[in-house]
């Protein structure tokens, strides 16, 4: 039924996205080159700071075309959900490096405002406009190509690329500045700026990461939903245990406890299955496990699963 459909389409853009994801890497790839060799040739920080950002930017795009690659390969018993959890460690790796960037490019900037380098500007004007040329042909291929929505390794491609392109706005009008009015500070001051978007995004993208990793309930996912779908079927009378995870982002997964009419039939029950099954697949649920049992032998009646410790002692509640 719907099931078919859904995976198509997810073959589909899973194609699209890898191949829009390595044509991209290259090009960024590339001109980080560039414009690491070029910050060094004209002495400017701004340069160095849009090329650092740019290394996490190839190093979040290779990662995204390693992640389709492994993702490709099957789960096998030691990894049941197969390789889909590389990308998250991937963006974690790469939230990190991008805090390190930024860093780096703090500390340097201090030292440049008490005493500002030579700045050959009007090189660094032709290295940043084609800079942001680059960044705009790049954002413009994500957009056409991937699912930018739903895709989280996607999403921080495509994020990085338009803060790519702010790095290289910032480096232009440094240049301008300093070839206008001899202002040298101009471009440790934009280094600061880019360094300030990289350590956001560095912190949002490995919140967001470790979130997943830690079996957060996926952000765009209504639990009081979930909990109206289960409470809506006349048979079903209560739910515990319910745990909500992404295996990775845009792939989420239930398991819970049902507790269902005694004289319900295992054709009855599975009927029952494939409602909650449908209704759940339109919340954005692709995997779902469901153990039924009757009142008599139900345990605990809380929703989510509560642990041991909680259930005896509760006179201990902080």
């Amino acid at each position: 039924m719907g099931h078919g459909h859904d995976h198509a389409h997810h073959n589909h853009t899973h194609g699209a996205n890898k191949k829009t994801l390595t044509i991209s890497f290259f090009i960024i790839a590339s001109f980080m080159i560039v414009e690491v060799i070029g910050g060094f040739l004209t002495n400017s920080l701004a340069l160095l700071s849009d090329a650092g950002h740019m290394l996490s930017d190839a190093i979040s795009l290779g990662v995204g075309v390693l992640a389709f690659k492994f993702g490709e390969k099957s789960a096998s018993f030691s990894k049941t959900f197969g390789y889909k959890r590389f990308e998250i460690l991937a963006a974690v790796f790469n939230g990190v490096t991008l805090i390190a960037v930024a860093l780096f490019i703090f500390y340097e900037a201090i030292e440049r405002f008490t005493n500002p380098p030579e700045i050959t500007s009007s090189g660094m004007l032709v290295i940043a406009i084609v800079g942001l040329l680059v960044n705009i042909l790049v954002a413009w291929i994500l957009m056409r190509g991937a699912d930018t929505k739903e895709n989280l390794n996607m999403r921080a491609a495509f994020l990085h690329v338009i803060g790519d392109m702010l790095g290289s706005v910032g480096a232009i009008i440094a240049a301008l500045l300093v070839m206008s009015f001899g202002w040298g500070w101009a471009d440790p001051a934009a280094s600061v700026i880019v360094a300030v978007i990289i350590v956001i995004s560095g912190i949002r993208v490995t919140k967001d990461s470790i979130h997943v990793l830690m079996e957060g309930a996926p952000g765009n996912i209504q639990i009081d939903e979930i909990i109206q779908v289960f409470k809506n079927k006349p048979d079903i009378i209560d739910i515990h245990d319910l745990h909500v995870w992404s295996i990775t982002s845009g792939q989420n997964a239930l398991s819970c406890h049902a507790v269902v009419a005694k004289d319900l039939t295992i054709q009855e029950s599975q009927r029952l299955l494939k409602s909650i099954e449908h209704d759940l697949l339109h919340l954005g649920i692709g995997h779902i496990t469901v153990q039924m049992e009757d009142s008599e032998h139900a345990h605990e009646n809380s929703i989510l699963c509560k642990n041991d410790h909680e259930s005896e002692h509760h006179h201990h509640h902080h």
